[in-house]
């Protein structure tokens, strides 16, 4: 018999120890899918920053960029951070935390500076979208439950204020420790003490607002826990046999869409099944401790891959089959200063050095339409690729190795004796590997990165009398 128990008590406060390779060529982890919310689903990523150890803002923001990102959440709102995004073209949930709850609560005044202060200050120049009032409350040691839906209301009301209601929503990411019940997904229900205080009042508010809840869902959390009773297939997204809802009969073939639809269920038994879902978290640990069961690099990969691609099949859970999924990875990248255990500081799709932790390739999946004519995910045009003259020796000497290593450029002209050899610089040669690349990878968006140190140019180049190729 399999369980699907849904729980989960990682909060962004819980905290992530980095280790480095040499690996600064980043494959194009979301190059291929056009990140946006459509008919088939949206794929966003958290900015989490709790590090010390992390690139600056700005060249996180290149990094989103090159890389296909359109939308990103974070914890706060970081002027710097915030200043980095505007005019980015990417869409921002930003967020209000838990120990400004009782200030917010208790006085509007304090909410109406807040959002002047941290949002219209940015708005539209940053493309903020919606307002985290919180995050995880239920279970914030601090006790911030009883300020959450004040908080809230005072939060949308200074966005009346000033005409900001229409473009950004507010809501309050829950983690699924707030059920009571979650097995099987149509008996989902939320913890009794929280109904008639804060859950009814809050979904309330969102229905009011055409707003959504937001819902932190981390299938590992209940594998690692309950991994006697619980497939791995199943929590990977893998080919399995499924499992049958005994209470309205619907298949299963993922805990993810299990521990959906149970919010789903619960919140329909409270009177609010016209409310729709935000999925602000969800990821899986590329290394854990001893007893961690399940994290790992190569599940860590298979999570994410098959997240992906179920996200953008734009088929919605079997409760919600005409509800696109709308999701956010968590995370960017490993945050070296996050307490806890080793799982913390292992969620990240990059490294601090903006290296991969894992390869996800998503070449084949789209988002949006495409014609039969059209390759939206390459530089159109006659383009290359070339090194970035003010790039660190090091570094690119280390993308350069990759390039021709594992990457399978073709140096051989750039060998002694041959055509490319000279002028016999770093920067030459490692331009003429990563034009290589790039144009074996028919020069899609994110492929001419490696870590920051090479750059696309429309101009042919030029270095002695090599003459560098258009397509491979």
């Amino acid at each position: 018999m399999r369980f699907m128990l849904c729980f989960s008590i990682k909060t962004e406060n819980n905290s992530m120890a980095v280790s480095f390779i040499p690996y600064y060529l980043i494959l194009s982890f979301f190059s291929a899918i056009s990140i946006t919310q459509a008919s088939s689903g949206m794929i966003g990523v958290n900015y989490g920053r709790i590090a010390n150890n992390l690139p600056s803002p700005v060249n996180v923001v290149n990094l989103m960029k090159s890389q296909g990102i359109n939308r990103v959440k974070i914890y706060d709102t970081d002027n710097n951070v915030l200043t980095a995004l505007a005019s980015s073209g990417i869409k921002v949930v930003v967020a209000l935390p838990n120990e400004l709850l009782s200030s917010a609560a208790s006085d509007q005044s304090f909410a109406d500076k807040w959002v002047r202060h941290n949002i219209r200050k940015h708005f539209p120049a940053t493309a903020i979208e919606a307002i985290a009032v919180g995050n995880e409350v239920f279970v914030d040691p601090q006790n911030t439950t009883p300020y959450l839906v004040s908080a809230m209301k005072n939060i949308h009301n200074s966005l009346v204020k000033y005409n900001l209601d229409k473009p950004i929503k507010i809501s309050s990411p829950i983690a699924l420790s707030a059920l009571a019940n979650s097995y099987p997904p149509s008996s989902g229900s939320f913890k009794p003490d929280l109904v008639e205080p804060v859950i009814k009042p809050m979904l309330d508010l969102l229905r009011k607002t055409s707003s959504y809840l937001m819902v932190n869902a981390y299938p590992f959390f209940a594998y690692s826990g309950n991994a006697d009773k619980i497939s791995l297939d199943y929590a990977l997204f893998r080919e399995n046999a499924g499992t049958i809802d005994s209470g309205n009969g619907l298949r299963y073939n993922s805990l993810f869409d299990a521990q959906l639809d149970a919010v789903y269920a619960a919140m329909s038994a409270v009177g609010f099944n016209d409310v729709k879902v935000m999925v602000t978290e969800t990821g899986w640990p590329s290394a854990g401790d001893k007893n961690e069961i399940g994290a790992s690099e190569s599940n860590a990969s298979a999570y994410n891959r098959g997240l992906v691609k179920r996200v953008l099949s734009g088929n919605g859970t079997p409760l919600r089959p005409k509800d696109p999924l709308n999701v956010f990875l968590f995370a960017l990248f490993n945050e070296n200063q996050k307490p806890g255990p080793t799982s913390e500081r292992n969620y990240g799709l990059f490294y601090p050095n903006e290296g991969r932790v894992y390869d996800v390739p998503f070449a084949t999946a789209t988002s949006t339409p495409v014609k039969k004519d059209q390759v939206p995910v390459a530089h159109e045009g006659q383009t290359w690729c070339v090194s970035n003259g003010d790039a660190a020796k090091e570094k690119l000497q280390a993308a350069l190795d990759y390039a021709c290593g594992e990457g399978g450029a073709d140096c051989r002209p750039i060998q002694p004796g041959a055509t490319c050899y000279h002028p016999k610089t770093l920067e030459a040669h490692a331009s003429f590997a990563f034009n290589s690349y790039y144009q074996k990878n028919a020069r899609r968006v994110g492929t001419c990165y490696f870590g920051g140190t090479a750059h696309v140019v429309t101009q042919h180049p030029r270095y002695g009398k090599c003459k560098f190729p258009t397509e491979h």
